[in-house]
């Protein structure tokens, strides 16, 4: 079996029972490979992409099923909804199981529910296999409170930074690849070919990742309830969760609408170019290791005011583009930087809360913005087909607007700044 080089990670008392019955749990090490940073950064880029394969291909999937383009939409916010279910009932298990093991078995799943929708004969087996996907694509907010775990604390900012950067280029990268490859081979090949690389995936972290016990041997039911607990203990858990919603649900309401803006009358572009049209939105990955510096050095408050600013805006902006591909194009830089910027700032303070509970911090964190996400791709859908392309705009702007008047009732303390 490969191990992660270096010297053995030192093991500490867990916590919650967990040292009453032999748990242990890693301390921060003195560094963390660089090669498995990068096997992490790649393997939650590649797991999360799941989520947002069929974004650019809505246009061919409705008439592959035979149901209508409202419709059709529900596969993202199906796929959303399961990544919340996720989030909220598999995530607190990597505080409760071994996580090398816990990851493999997730992966294996998500291989077969991938298998499943690149076979699937009609539209409900193509909704259950998303809603599966969904749920164990999860391993990437495994892997992520993993690598902050392993990281040194006076480098955690800018390690968890580059693996959400692997995160976030998967998210943008994935309408790309789908989109490419459903015009060459067809669109079935897109789930097919995830499923391969699931399996690929889950047998190269079984092989890399370091044995990381658990940190609590509490029953499951107690896991969760006390998931409960820590939203009442850490009023940054959930603050930090809404700003999100806010702008993912933004950010959603753009990508799940736009593919049927650009394939639409305004711009009667193939489907193809939907995916690449989403590379533009890669041009924000940059952002994710530099944020993570600046929230080492305690500017997360003011720039989390920045980047809610920057998502209204970005929605603005989008509005105005609706017959303009270059401000629709800038539109999604500026929404993606704005996403990528919030997302970086939330996590390195949801992880500085409670060291020996991050999975079940990271499964409320994500779990709330993800349902915003949902939430965004069913409006924005809805909206679009029955009010235009300036509602969905209108609506992007609203919230994120919204969280900043929130923002504005913050307390600098030093676990939210």
């Amino acid at each position: 079996m490969v191990q992660a080089s270096g010297p053995t990670p030192t093991l500490g008392p867990a916590t919650e029972g967990a040292a009453a019955s032999g748990g242990a749990s890693y301390e921060s090490g003195p560094s963390i490979p660089g090669w498995l940073v990068a096997l992490l950064a790649v393997a939650t880029g590649l797991s999360v992409a799941n989520l947002y394969y069929a974004q650019p291909l809505l246009s061919t999937l409705a008439p592959a099923f035979g149901v209508s383009a409202a419709t059709v939409g529900s596969l993202v916010t199906v796929t959303q909804i399961g990544y919340v279910l996720g989030m909220l009932f598999l995530v607190p298990l990597g505080d409760r199981f071994e996580k090398r093991r816990l990851v493999a078995v997730l992966l294996s799943v998500t291989t077969v529910a991938m298998a499943v929708g690149g076979a699937a004969s009609g539209f409900p087996m193509m909704v259950l296999a998303s809603l599966v996907s969904g749920a164990t694509s999860v391993v990437a907010q495994i892997l992520v409170p993993l690598a902050a775990s392993l990281a040194p604390d006076h480098a955690r900012g800018r390690i968890v930074g580059r693996v959400m950067a692997g995160l976030l280029t998967g998210i943008l990268l994935s309408r790309t690849l789908s989109s490419l490859v459903a015009g060459a081979a067809g669109w079935r090949v897109v789930y097919l070919g995830s499923a391969v690389l699931m399996a690929l995936l889950a047998l190269a972290l079984r092989l890399a990742l370091p044995r990381h016990a658990p940190t609590t041997d509490l029953p499951y039911h107690h896991v969760l309830r006390s998931t409960v607990r820590l939203v009442r203990t850490h009023p940054a858990l959930m603050r930090r969760g809404l700003y999100q919603a806010a702008l993912f649900a933004t950010f959603s309401a753009f990508w799940t609408t736009v593919s049927f803006l650009l394939t639409g009358p305004a711009f009667r572009y193939p489907a193809s170019a939907v995916g690449v049209f989403a590379l533009v939105g890669a041009a924000g990955v940059v952002v994710a290791p530099v944020v993570g510096r600046w929230a080492d050095r305690g500017l997360g408050r003011p720039l989390t005011g920045a980047a809610l600013l920057l998502g209204a805006v970005g929605a603005l902006v989008a509005g105005l583009g609706g017959h303009h591909i270059v401000l629709l194009a800038l539109a999604a830089i500026l929404l993606d930087v704005a996403v990528q910027t919030s997302l970086i700032l939330g996590q390195h303070v949801v992880y500085q809360l409670d060291p020996s509970a991050r999975a079940r911090l990271n499964s409320v964190f994500i779990a709330t913005f993800f349902a915003g996400g949902a939430l965004g791709s069913q409006l924005g859908t809805i909206l679009y087909h029955a009010e235009g392309w300036w509602a969905v705009s209108l609506l992007g702007a609203a919230l994120p607007l919204s969280a900043l008047l929130y923002w504005t009732t913050e307390r600098r303390t030093r676990k939210t700044d």
